[in-house]
């Protein structure tokens, strides 16, 4: 699948470094801030745009985008946004189709994974300059910010929930828009990148994930090592060095770096590979890779992605409902909204130290209603699946400052009852309702 786009990559490698070596500054107009959940311009309107390829001009340029709207867009529902940047060579109508692996992997196989997951999310994938992302003089972010206004006022977006991803040159694009852009964007996901399109500014924290094989001859893994490390900082986490597997083994080892701050974790997934966004642990690369679902894991543990305009909503297919929790102790509070549809659910739970002490450590039992059977998870470990249930903290979220909150979640099947649990203890205790 990979072997043409990897030939072009090589070819056009010294290029490409060198452009990262320029350090090209960046610029354009901050299109927004991200704060507390909120919708866009274009919720609650017949949607502006619709699927397929269009053009907007940016910068005195026409510039190429094809963007993805989930089947049965609802404009009364925030949508998760996901923007899918291609490799040197390579082309915005590659990352949409998926190329010769078509659906199952187009945007890097995170669409037919959201497809799964209740299409909580809108795609778009932009056309680099020249097929690639050399961003000079900031005209690339410049039309990553028109973009993002376009989609904001003709589509109902959750502005705390835009994702950027990319691999090779499209890596460095997403890594500069971490850069330049971490209050507009969420997170990223870097797939074999390097500092290839500028880092302008570069100094606040951003969820970041970066996957990177360990025998890279186009883009070393020292590159993408320091990427990663610089939103370590940044991200307040424990510096460490993240294992990864010997040359021969045939696998991934994955990272969740511990101590970072609440809601900005840093993933490092490094691989028995070379220079491609798809690898296969058995051999090879393709749309089976275990990197679509650890991306989509990551991009999800962040939350939303298909919640209301409002904290109750009924339509034909998804109905959100939020715990009544009896009053509880003072030490904790927890919330829980559920997004449910057909048979199956998702549930967010966010969890607030209320009390002055931190919380080192945590688990949280609640008790599904009858009917509910968790089938994935993010940000927790859950056991059992059904019944009386408890969540327990993973490698980076364990820590809870007094004020402070973490939020996990899961999606389950059901058999008509989509109520929220009735209550939740952490670490023993009662914990109110949010």
């Amino acid at each position: 699948m990979f072997q043409q786009r990897i030939a072009i990559a090589l070819a056009a490698a010294s290029a490409v470094v060198f452009l990262g070596a320029a350090g090209i500054a960046l610029g354009g107009p901050d299109p927004g801030h991200v704060g507390a959940m909120a919708g866009t311009a274009g919720c609650g309107k017949a949607p502006t745009l619709t699927s397929g390829p269009h053009t907007i001009t940016s910068g005195g340029q026409n510039r190429s985008y094809v963007l993805r709207l989930p089947p049965g867009y609802d404009s009364n529902r925030q949508y998760r946004l996901f923007v899918g940047l291609h490799w040197r060579g390579g082309t915005m109508n590659d990352v949409d189709s998926g190329g010769s692996d078509g659906y199952n992997w187009s945007y890097y196989g995170l669409r037919r994974l959201s497809d799964q997951a209740n299409n909580g999310t809108i795609f778009v994938a932009p056309q680099g300059n020249g097929n690639g992302w050399a961003n000079p003089g900031g005209q690339d972010l410049t039309f990553i910010d028109d973009l993002v206004r376009l989609l904001d006022n003709g589509l109902c977006i959750d502005t705390t929930q835009r994702f950027a991803g990319g691999f090779s040159y499209g890596g460095g694009m997403s890594y500069s828009i971490a850069c330049s852009r971490a209050n507009v964007f969420r997170a990223v996901v870097v797939y074999s990148g390097a500092e290839l399109s500028g880092c302008n500014g570069g100094n606040q924290p951003i969820a970041y994930m970066g996957i990177h094989g360990i025998s890279d001859n186009v883009l070393g893994i020292g590159l993408g090592r320091g990427l990663r490390d610089r939103f370590v900082r940044n991200n307040g986490c424990t510096a460490q060095n993240a294992p990864e597997p010997r040359a021969g083994s045939r696998t991934h080892i994955v990272t969740n770096y511990s101590g970072c701050r609440a809601g900005y974790p840093v993933v490092w997934a490094a691989f028995d590979g070379g220079h491609t966004p798809g690898p296969i642990d058995s051999g090879g690369d393709g749309w089976r890779t275990w990197t679509s679902g650890e991306a989509w894991k990551f991009i999800t543990s962040l939350g939303g992605g298909g919640g209301p305009t409002s904290t109750t909503t009924t339509t034909t297919t998804t109905t959100t409902t939020t715990t009544t929790n009896p009053p509880g102790d003072a030490e904790c509070k927890v919330g829980d909204a559920i997004n449910a549809w057909n048979t199956g659910l998702t549930s967010t739970i966010t969890i607030t130290n209320t009390g002055t002490t931190p919380i080192s450590g945590w688990s949280l039992v609640f008790t599904l209603p009858g009917g509910q059977a968790i089938t994935s998870s993010w940000s927790a470990t859950y056991s059992p699946a059904s019944g009386q249930v408890t969540a327990r903290n993973v490698s980076y979220n364990g820590d809870i400052a007094p004020g402070a909150s973490i939020s996990i979640g899961f999606q389950a099947t059901h058999t008509g009852n989509t109520s929220a649990p009735p209550s939740f203890a952490l670490n023993g205790k009662t914990c109110a309702a949010a």
